[in-house]
């Protein structure tokens, strides 16, 4: 009969086996902060070219950095001081309405009694989004000082990635993959924003023409779940469908036809045009992607994962090069 094998454990196993699981538990702990380091990634990859452009015409860099950051204030600020008004005029109205609509659903033999807890609670509801709004605008502040020094440090963020490459070229493999990111993340968000702009723009005009009220936190909401490809147009579809139908039947019918054609419109001819080159992924992995995201961490993960895939995808072709 053959010998049973014997496993040693040794000391080194021990000792490499608690410093690995404390290492993952430490991992653990700074997830936000590994989340937020991405997101930088992320802002750095789409700002960093254009900074590089002024730096070329002789303007310094952290000054060419701030002037890109008071234009995108000066277009958000100018942009929240047209949007907010109705905005929150036509909130306010679609949320003391609200039980007017649900009531009305409910006549139709649709039980909505769970959305009574939920109304009873807005107060409740209401502090916590006080809370959460000053906790997002410390961590949007964090973030843009971190993106800032991230700009600032691009021609030596090499210098921390060479361990990663080997001894071989190792600065110059590791800024032709920082180049890639950058060029990846950069396009991604850049064509992203052109998306929610366009989606936004034809919901709004899309549900004026049907005489939709609310037209203006309805298209909002389009264009701001747009992020999420492929999912967002449906979260997007049915508080639009809720409100078109408290009107009638007919109307809410007129609103689904109308997200989809602006779905198809945006899949088979807008998205290719500003996406395609950029994202390369087939609907499968992407969906496949989202639902992972999701479930991993929620719509933060499910906007993140795209991204997410694309780093992955040059990490993967890096490695297949090296070896190959």
């Amino acid at each position: 009969m053959p010998r049973a094998q014997t496993i040693e454990i040794t000391h080194k196993s021990i000792v490499f086996t608690a410093l690995f699981t404390i290492f993952l538990f430490f991992l653990y702990k700074i997830r936000h902060v590994i989340l937020l380091l991405f997101i930088a990634v992320i802002f750095m990859s789409a700002l960093s070219p254009l900074v590089d452009k002024l730096e070329k015409r002789r303007v310094p860099r952290g000054l060419a950095t701030l002037l890109f950051y008071l234009l995108i204030w000066g277009a958000v600020s100018y942009g929240l001081a047209a949007l907010v008004p109705p905005l929150v005029e036509q909130s306010t109205k679609f949320i003391g309405s609200l039980p007017q609509t649900l009531d009305g659903l409910s006549q139709g033999n649709l039980n909505l009694s769970v959305f009574d807890s939920q109304l009873a609670s807005l107060p409740q509801r209401a502090v916590k989004f006080v809370v959460g709004a000053f906790n997002n605008l410390v961590t949007i502040f964090t973030l843009m000082v971190i993106v800032f020094y991230m700009i600032m440090e691009r021609k030596n963020l090499k210098k921390y990635l060479v361990f990663l490459f080997g001894k071989t070229n190792a600065e110059k493999r590791a800024e032709k993959f920082l180049d890639r990111v950058e060029h990846k993340l950069g396009s991604w968000v850049r064509g992203e924003i052109v998306l929610m702009v366009i989606v936004g723009l034809m919901s709004y005009f899309g549900l004026i023409f049907l005489g939709v009220p609310f037209a203006v936190p309805l298209a909002f909401l389009a264009g701001l779940t747009e992020i999420i490809i492929n999912v967002g147009p449906v979260i997007a579809m049915i508080p639009a469908i809720l409100v078109a139908l408290n009107s009638s039947p007919v109307l809410a019918l007129a609103v689904f036809a109308l997200y989809f054609v602006i779905q198809q419109v945006e899949n088979n001819l807008i998205v290719p045009k500003v996406m395609q080159k950029v994202v390369g992924l087939s609907p499968l992995v992407t969906i496949v992607s989202l639902l992972i995201g999701f479930r991993v961490a929620g719509i933060a993960g499910a906007i993140l994962a795209i991204p997410t895939v694309l780093v992955l995808e040059i990490i993967v072709n890096d490695i297949y090069r090296r070896r190959a």
